[in-house]
């Protein structure tokens, strides 16, 4: 039986974070019952285009999925779990912000069938939060984060640093504080300024200056190491777990695997197509209302591009990508090896057996080292 992962976007939010480039929509109201609807007309089209397949992993992202009610994402989970076979160790993650609305809704969505939460933290400090526009303080992150460890067995959190005048000293203790909070899965990223946000407007308007690329650097190297040490080692770029407490929803996209994506601006990967659906929730239901599906974009991928993402997704785990593998699926060379021996030299980049893999200091270039040895 093929795998199969199921991602589900739900695209609303209380307001949205200055930093945010994600599908994410503030609306006065949610018609509950017709978002329910909507996602299991789309669940449908999918599961019909996929018979026999077996399911690993249910992700709902967004937007802020703990607005949806639990009874929806049961709703939906019962009807992914009637349309494939799930796995006996199905992984149904639900990402979450820590408002105290939300988080008194956890053991709601446990017993509607989610075993994972990824919260939103983003960080220990109220001036931080504010800074990111984010709607919770870090009492109340707190308190959400012992409410999700009550309600399901596996927990994550994310926390955001190199902001502005982030420094080692700051930030060494604020990984401390998380590396002592019990989870056995950490979500670390860099702020980056993304194009279209408001933190891209304040930038450019001189509001604020990012954080420069050397002290970024150096704190990537200190969470680096400092998570390896506390035995929470990066198996992604910025994604750390104890061994066997990785995402299994995720491994699924670096790894390159099926996946459906349902929901306003969901992408999915199946069959050998890239599928996109409609971004705005109301041209979203109209579609769905019309044809059954969100679909916007479904595009056969070359086996180029194919072999192109497959590389640039596995280069991003620990594990490394198997070259010689991904050469048969494709049939054609992923890698230049002579490029791959030149960084190989400079040391960043590493060869065991089959498998081939970046280094710690080939992870700070990874765009340039794709760029280098992508055949």
């Amino acid at each position: 039986m093929t795998d199969l992962a199921l991602y589900v976007h739900w695209p609303f939010c209380v307001s949205k974070c200055p930093y945010c480039d994600f599908n994410s929509h503030v609306r006065d109201s949610i018609d509950q019952d017709e978002w329910r609807d909507a996602l299991l007309a789309d669940l449908a089209h999918e599961a019909a285009l996929l018979p026999g397949r077996r399911l690993t992993s249910i992700f709902f992202g967004g937007g802020t999925p703990s607005l949806m009610e639990p009874s929806t994402a049961e709703d939906v989970i019962r009807a992914a779990t009637e349309a494939w076979t799930p796995a006996d160790d199905l992984e149904v993650t639900l990402e979450a912000n820590p408002n105290s609305a939300e988080a008194a809704r956890f053991a709601d969505l446990a017993s509607a069938g989610v075993n994972r939460i990824s919260l939103g933290l983003q960080s220990f400090d109220d001036a931080k939060l504010a800074f990111l526009g984010r709607a919770h303080s870090a009492e109340e992150g707190q308190r959400a984060l012992a409410a999700a460890q009550a309600a399901v067995p596996r927990v994550s959190f994310d926390l955001i640093y190199a902001l502005p005048g982030d420094d080692e000293a700051g930030w060494s203790s604020d990984l401390d504080r998380a590396l002592r909070l019990g989870t056995e899965h950490l979500s670390l990223y860099q702020l980056t300024i993304e194009p279209g946000t408001r933190f891209a407007s304040d930038v450019a308007k001189h509001r604020f200056e990012p954080l420069d690329t050397d002290r970024s650097a150096a704190l990537f190297e200190l969470t680096q190491a400092r998570a390896a040490e506390a035995g929470i080692p990066a198996y992604e770029i910025s994604n750390h777990a104890k061994p066997g407490a990785e995402s299994l929803h995720n491994l699924t996209y670096w790894r390159y695997g099926d996946y459906a994506g349902i929901g306003p601006g969901a992408h999915g990967r199946r069959l050998g197509m890239r599928t996109v659906r409609h971004k705005k929730p109301e041209n979203f239901l109209k579609a769905v209302g019309r044809n059954g599906s969100g679909l916007v974009e479904e595009e056969k991928l070359t086996s180029e591009e194919a072999a192109r993402e497959a590389l640039v997704m596995g280069l991003r785990l620990a594990e490394g990508i198997d070259a010689g593998a991904l050469a048969d699926r494709f049939q054609r060379p992923v890698v230049h090896d002579r490029a791959v021996e030149t960084l190989e030299g400079h040391g960043l980049l590493w060869r065991k057996e089959k498998r081939l893999g970046t280094t710690e200091s080939g992870r700070l270039l990874l765009d340039s080292i794709l760029a280098e040895i992508a055949a």
